[in-house]
């Protein structure tokens, strides 16, 4: 399987659990990261929230970003007036949500590593709850 089909399952997996939770809606973004237009992985939302996500996964502890998809994110969370967040999956653990503000910073790229998502990111279960932590 290529890398490109793996992202690509592991972001319907994510819309199936926000479906599942009968309170939320997802759509995967056709393009994203392709496109010349910004445009996140799969927008999200409830009757509270609006959220905008770039999902990335990882076999190892570290999961290096791209600044300008951090910057994509951003510019089209602020224009479509939802909250831009980061979703990532190492192996064999569970989803964790990261504000971008909260990915290291390398210099080239935005770092995220397994221990900063168990830390301080949430599980998806807080991230869909009415009143998350972290926001």
């Amino acid at each position: 399987m290529s890398r490109k089909s793996k992202g690509i399952n592991a972001e319907r997996e994510l819309i199936k659990l926000f479906w599942e939770t009968k309170t939320w809606l997802a759509c995967r973004v056709a393009g994203s990261g392709s496109s010349r237009y910004p445009a996140p992985d799969i927008i999200a939302g409830s009757p509270q929230r609006k959220v905008a996500i770039e999902c990335k996964t990882s076999r190892d502890e570290l999961k290096y970003i791209p600044r300008d998809d951090i910057f994509q994110l951003k510019e089209f969370a602020l224009t479509f007036g939802a909250e831009p967040w980061v979703a990532v999956r190492f192996d064999r653990t569970q989803w964790y949500f990261l504000r971008p503000e909260q990915l290291e910073d390398t210099g080239i790229c935005r770092l995220a590593s397994k221990k900063l998502a168990e830390g301080q990111g949430m599980t998806f279960g807080q991230f869909v709850a009415e009143n998350p932590r972290n926001i």
